[in-house]
């Protein structure tokens, strides 16, 4: 039964979500496509964890079916991997900022307008 009502919640999260970017007021709001991209996020994440658990709660042998349980290092690989992405993410954002080309272009000498 829990199986059902979390692959239903992914349905929902995976493809009925998506469906309201359909309209325009939505889809042109950032406060909306955040909360919507959160939501789809959540929906991914639930997908992989269907099938990690799903595949480690029934193996092969019948005399070791059981529940899945996390461990505390199945814990700390899953803050591991976040941390390890925001560390990346915040390093590539300290080497390489944001600067507009059009900016940059109208900073060169060149670039000044002569009259003639």
């Amino acid at each position: 039964m829990a199986r059902m009502r979390s692959s239903t919640i992914c349905y929902c999260c995976n493809i009925g979500i998506p469906q309201v970017l359909w309209i325009k007021k939505l889809r042109t709001s950032p406060g909306w496509l955040f909360l919507i991209s959160g939501i789809i996020l959540m929906g991914m994440w639930l997908e992989r964890f269907i099938i990690v658990v799903v595949s480690l709660h029934r193996d092969f042998l019948t005399s070791s079916w059981g529940m899945y349980y996390p461990t505390r290092w199945d814990w700390m690989t899953y803050i591991g991997t976040i941390g390890f992405f925001l560390a990346c993410m915040f390093l590539f954002l300290r080497v390489l900022p944001m600067i507009s080309i059009f900016e940059m272009r109208t900073l060169l000498p060149e670039a000044e307008v002569k009259a003639e």
